[in-house]
């Protein structure tokens, strides 16, 4: 598995990069600003990190991701799974619905999940 851990400042970030992309780099930075509060060092910064770590890609002043949304959420959900719940499915799943109700729409939703998961 690759390691596409991220930060909670960086998968800020990164969402804006998601939701954007293609970004220039000064639209990024306005961006971060007004969401974030971010001056631009620190944008630039985090833009720097992430570009030296083979997430993103910042030629021409454009930002693009290399890295998928759904590759970093499948990445932080694995290791959660195995650092907290011994990478047992059920365990989480428990965990997960204790004193939490299901509206009818999601319960069928998640029983659909699981017979496909299950084929």
């Amino acid at each position: 598995m690759e390691d596409y851990k991220l930060f909670d400042a960086e998968f800020r970030l990164m969402n804006i990069i998601w939701e954007l992309e293609p970004v220039n780099s000064t639209a990024l930075w306005m961006e971060c600003e007004r969401r974030l509060g971010w001056k631009k060092p620190t944008t630039y910064t985090m833009l720097r990190k992430l570009c030296e770590r083979g997430m993103l890609q910042n030629e021409s002043a454009t930002v693009t991701a290399l890295v998928g949304r759904e590759q970093v959420q499948r990445y932080e959900s694995e290791a959660l799974l195995e650092k907290a719940f011994d990478n047992s499915l059920p365990s989480f799943i428990a965990t997960f619905l204790k004193d939490r109700k299901l509206t009818k729409e999601e319960a069928a939703e998640l029983e659909r999940l699981i017979r496909e998961a299950a084929k």
